[in-house]
């Protein structure tokens, strides 16, 4: 899951004692109301809005505690697990898939869920363009998508398009069709008391801290064993990680310098962490503002950035470096191609970066920083959620890279609401962010590329941030979504890549790992390298809720 999706309304430090003064205590007892308690500890870098509207530009964490999909698509393993859904068959032309709905599923409020719910969630998106987050109705991917009967929904397809799967089972959380037909405008709805299926309902949230109630109803029998969840806000690492240090937390997700001397060291025996690479870090490029839609300027600033010493001095090497090609290694080797990489090097190149821009009709001034072609200073900002600190430390990074090649930069870490609001409006020349990744590269890569997620500048979108659209990159992502075999699939994640390198439409400057660090004085059964039953971060959703539903309390 991608990072940026974190942010939430940020406010000052002093949120920060809130929250841990609100849930410090009842972390450290393991206990709340007489039952066990998870606390997480994550750094969105901003405090929470207490809107827990999936299709608000800040919803709170619910999707996979609250709001279930149909199926559980393990993006770590491939592994799928039914869920909402109890099963699914595709027809023989791959133009039909047909879901069974489990059966004695009840929404939070008692009222029974139904495949009606199902077709109601993705009918919204027809009737809505908002609602429709992956395109399936604008880009001709759906036809229809009918309840046949309490139990059955089927999808009927206008075109094979074996990509949507993932999206339709794994990434759209069913809502209940009792609550959301009766709002007028489900983008502007503020909803405190969201009704799923999951095995959590929101209980108490202040800006400070959120707290998770168990759903007595769920439909897993027995689960879960957690009574409550408790998520505090911080609005960056450095007091994130002191709570965590001092065990206040039990689930932490978010960077940490040092980390085995700084919180492993204290207890050896029960905090580990895992970090599984899982896509990229990215400096988005926006192709509306002035020079930035001439290649050869996309391709000195990505010549620009030292990947190397980012990863080495700004991650303390917990991320490597990326490849241009923004593909994730060695999780994603077979699907990168690596002599086109090899063949434009995209090493940090001063001598590049002026070569590129010279060609672009740039110069350099006296004081050795480069002037646009009508011989005005070069000058670009990059905007940054400012509460991530490993971020602001890369950015810092980046910004001396540039310099040394001659080209201004300037940093503006901002708050995360602010952060959020331009980035998804695409208000910024430069932007460091990250992607939604999938099972394969392709989903990674079509979060960040594909021309249907593209909105016009002011308008709100979840992906495609930068606005990049080509049509020769929309083609082979059409092409993709009709194959079945992972070979013929390569082959056209390769021709992407090929793009990547060519246009440069966004920077890969990092891989991007799940930070996760699981602490077993209280629970025990976190995801590990050994048992990747679910990406370990708890921002990843619908993968904390799994985890959740996983943990075993330790006896006292």
């Amino acid at each position: 899951m991608k990072r940026s999706s974190r942010a939430r309304i940020l406010a000052g430090v002093a949120g920060i004692a809130l929250a841990a003064t609100a849930c410090g205590g009842q972390a450290a007892n393991n206990s709340a109301g007489g039952g066990t308690a998870v606390s997480i500890v994550n750094a969105s870098g901003a405090l929470w809005t207490c809107n827990f509207n999936p299709y608000s530009p800040t919803p709170g964490q619910t999707a996979g505690v609250v709001w279930e999909p149909l199926t559980y698509i393990n993006t770590l393993t491939g592994e799928e697990k039914p869920w909402l859904a109890s099963s699914y068959k595709w027809s023989a032309d791959n133009k039909e898939l047909t879901f069974t709905t489990r059966s004695g599923v009840k929404w939070s409020d008692g009222k029974p869920f139904t495949a009606k719910d199902v077709a109601y969630t993705f009918n919204a998106g027809k009737a809505n363009e908002a609602l429709d987050s992956y395109a399936l109705w604008s880009e001709g991917v759906l036809q229809s998508v009918q309840a046949e009967n309490d139990t059955t929904v089927k999808f009927t397809f206008k075109r094979v398009s074996t990509s949507s799967f993932y999206y339709i089972a794994g990434q759209t959380w069913i809502l209940p069709e009792h609550v959301w037909s009766g709002i007028k405008d489900p983008v502007k709805e503020i909803m405190r008391k969201p009704v799923g299926t999951g095995p959590f309902t929101v209980g108490a949230c202040t800006p400070q801290a959120i707290t998770y109630a168990k759903n007595k109803s769920y439909w897993q029998k027995g689960k879960p064993v957690v009574d409550k969840v408790l998520y505090p806000a911080f609005v960056d690492n450095q007091p994130a990680n002191r709570y965590l240090a001092q065990g206040k937390g039990d689930w932490g997700g978010q960077f940490i310098p040092n980390i085995d001397n700084y919180w492993v060291a204290k207890d050896k025996t029960n905090r580990k962490y895992w970090y599984p690479p899982n896509g990229n870090v990215y400096i988005g490029i926006n192709g509306s503002k002035p020079y930035l839609s001439d290649k050869q300027v996309r391709q000195a600033l990505s010549y620009g950035v030292d990947r190397e010493k980012v990863s080495k001095d700004a991650m303390y090497g917990y991320q490597p470096p990326a490849n241009q090609a923004a593909i994730a290694t060695p999780t994603y080797k077979d699907w990168l191609d690596e002599s086109a990489v090899a063949k434009y090097d995209y090493s940090f190149d001063p001598a590049k970066v002026a070569e590129k821009l010279q060609a672009a009709g740039f110069t350099k001034g006296p004081d050795g920083m480069f002037q646009t072609p009508d011989g005005k200073p070069f000058k670009l900002s990059l905007i940054n959620n400012g509460g991530y600190t490993d971020w602001v430390a890369a950015v810092q990074v980046i910004v001396a890279g540039f310099k040394q090649a001659g080209v201004e930069v300037e940093a503006l870490n901002l708050n995360g609401n602010e952060y959020n609001r331009r980035l998804s409006q695409g208000q910024f020349e430069l932007a460091y962010m990250s992607a939604n990744t999938g099972p394969t590269p392709y989903y990674e890569l079509r979060d960040v590329l594909y021309g249907a997620y593209a909105k016009p500048i002011g308008q709100d979108t979840s992906r495609n941030y930068e606005r990049w659209k080509d049509p020769a990159t929309d083609e082979l992502i059409r092409q993709y979504d009709t194959l079945i075999d992972e070979k013929d699939q390569i082959g056209i994640v390769k021709q992407l890549e090929q793009i990547m390198l060519e246009q440069v439409p966004v920077i890969p400057v990092t891989q991007n790992v799940s930070w996760s660090q699981t602490d077993t004085t209280r629970f025990t059964n976190w995801p590990t390298e050994q048992n990747p039953y679910a990406n370990p971060a708890p921002y990843a959703q619908p993968d904390w809720g799994i985890v959740l539903l996983n943990l075993k309390p330790v006896e006292k």
